[in-house]
């Protein structure tokens, strides 16, 4: 009994061991390939619970499918001008095709040094294609860097399908000239920053004498139409002083030359006046008229 129940022991211990090294779990963060003798037979892209043969007839090898970045050694390339610059760039990628990948690459590192031969290798054609206006420039329309950027990653994607690898972007961190180059950098895109000045302050100028002509013209037409309105008033007033007279001296024409010859007295003698006048004169008649007391 003993034997036998020892026998069933062993067997259930066994069948245990057995049935662990069947069943694999597979997280939401990797890829797994189950491989038969080192040759990979099928992969799990979904998590969960998953079976295969025990070991060592079947693996079961791991990647992690998470998005990495990878950033490429600097270095300097040459553009269509022949201007030397300094490339630090970022790559973004993740693994697609997982037996692809174990067929290709099989490691993280030879996976890196794989972006970075390829990635190094299309930066330079691309640069090789533009001048170096096209890459720094303070006019944004004139600016083809993520143009060119974007056909960097696109041509990078497609190199890496077969390894089974996806290239989610493609970026400049950093864009730098060599220290013999930067100064003539610095004093273009300081020539640029000053002609822009001067086109600003051309364009002030002239809508500064734009606005100063529409003012002085308001100017002269509010003043030409005030002088009119006045003119205009100042006559009405003189029709009506003459007429205010000449009805006055239709009414007592010697009351009317009386009091116009006093008005003329008051404006032209005072007490330090002295008249020196025929004694016929018209304007001394009614001085003469008036008796001594």
């Amino acid at each position: 009994m003993k034997i036998r129940k020892t026998i069933l022991l062993v067997v259930a211990v066994f069948a245990v061991i057995v049935l662990n090294s069947m069943l694999f779990t597979i997280d939401q963060t990797e890829y797994a390939v189950v491989t038969q003798f080192g040759r990979p037979i099928r992969d799990i892209t979904q998590p969960g619970l998953s079976w295969k043969l025990p070991d060592p007839i079947q693996n079961v090898q791991r990647y992690d499918n998470r998005l990495k970045v990878y950033t490429p050694r600097i270095a300097e390339f040459l553009t269509r001008d022949k201007k030397n610059i300094m490339v630090e760039s970022f790559v973004t990628w993740q693994i697609q095709d997982p037996v692809a990948y174990m067929k290709t690459l099989k490691t993280f590192t030879n996976a890196q040094d794989r972006l970075n031969d390829i990635v190094f290798s299309e930066l330079g054609v691309s640069l090789g294609r533009y001048v170096l206006d096209d890459l720094v420039n303070v006019i944004e329309d004139s600016l083809k860097l993520p143009e060119m950027m974007a056909k960097v990653q696109v041509v990078t994607d497609q190199k890496l399908a077969d390894y089974g690898v996806r290239i989610s972007d493609v970026r400049v961190k950093v864009l730098n000239f060599p220290e013999k180059n930067r100064q003539s950098v610095f004093q273009r895109m300081r020539a640029e920053r000053e002609k822009m000045a001067r086109l600003y302050r051309s364009e002030g100028t002239e809508e500064s004498s734009k606005i100063r002509a529409a003012a002085d013209k308001e100017k002269t037409m509010i003043l030409s139409a005030a002088y009119e309105q006045g003119e205009n008033i100042k006559g009405e007033g003189d029709a009506q002083a003459i007429k205010i007279y000449a009805d006055a001296f239709q009414k007592d024409p010697e009351f009317y030359e009386f009091t116009r010859s006093l008005q003329a007295y008051e404006k032209l003698i005072d007490k330090n006046t002295t008249l020196i006048l025929p004694s016929n004169t018209e304007l001394l008649k009614y001085l003469q008229k008036v008796k001594p007391e």
